[in-house]
């Protein structure tokens, strides 16, 4: 994909930038493709709507929600954004509970393309799916929290090319098992976040809600 792919953190347990809020969950926007997409919603829709308003992102130009898994932290904000925009195409895991009140609801299981250059792993170890996208480095990983091993998130992101960085929640994964990563941006629930680091200073960049990652 030769566009330029933007990242841009808008939920996270901790503030990248002053004035906006942090909260237990994570959230992100992506611009990837000519396409407007948000990874997750956080735990709180009245958190998550007034950090994106603050960053100056409109809900109504979202035209796709990804939904890493069901856990609350991750889709609390959900119904709030819904509300602002229904028009979305929403990608939940095969296992997501309920039926959301969106446009259009896509039940993925295996990997599968969502647009041109933009990937879900499908849902991993029936836990949860990772957002893959093309860039000119490679393949970045999104992830929710990484509750599946970091070897088998790797090797469904592969499907699509050469890993080259991942952003979001690391949970309890070693940091060895991050090593083929030239970008590491531990966000949310990330159990060694200091010790990725410290064995990453290069590749290593801080998160928090306000972060801005261009690629």
């Amino acid at each position: 994909m030769g566009d330029v792919t933007r990242v841009t953190i808008v939920y996270d347990n901790s503030a990248f930038k002053t004035g906006l809020r942090a909260d237990w969950g994570f959230s992100a926007f992506i611009e990837a493709g000519g396409h407007r997409m948000l990874f997750d919603t956080g735990r709180s829709g009245s958190i998550l709507l007034s950090n994106m308003e603050k960053l100056g992102i409109e809900a109504r130009d979202i035209d796709g929600v990804f939904i890493s898994h069901p856990d609350f932290d991750h889709i609390g904000g959900l119904p709030d954004l819904l509300n602002e925009n229904d028009g979305v195409t929403l990608w939940v895991p095969r296992s997501f509970p309920g039926c959301p009140a969106a446009r259009e609801v896509v039940r993925i299981e295996g990997p599968r393309e969502l647009y041109k250059g933009i990937h879900s792993t499908g849902e991993i170890d029936g836990i949860e799916q990772s957002l893959c996208i093309e860039t000119q480095r490679g393949i970045v990983i999104i992830a929710g929290c990484s509750h599946p091993r970091m070897a088998h998130i790797i090797r469904e992101a592969s499907r699509f090319g050469r890993p080259y960085g991942i952003v979001g929640g690391l949970h309890g994964n070693r940091p060895e098992s991050l090593k083929v990563f030239d970008l590491i941006c531990a966000t949310h629930c990330t159990l060694y976040k200091n010790e990725i680091a410290s064995l990453y200073p290069e590749q290593y960049c801080e998160g928090g809600v306000g972060k801005v990652i261009v690629l």
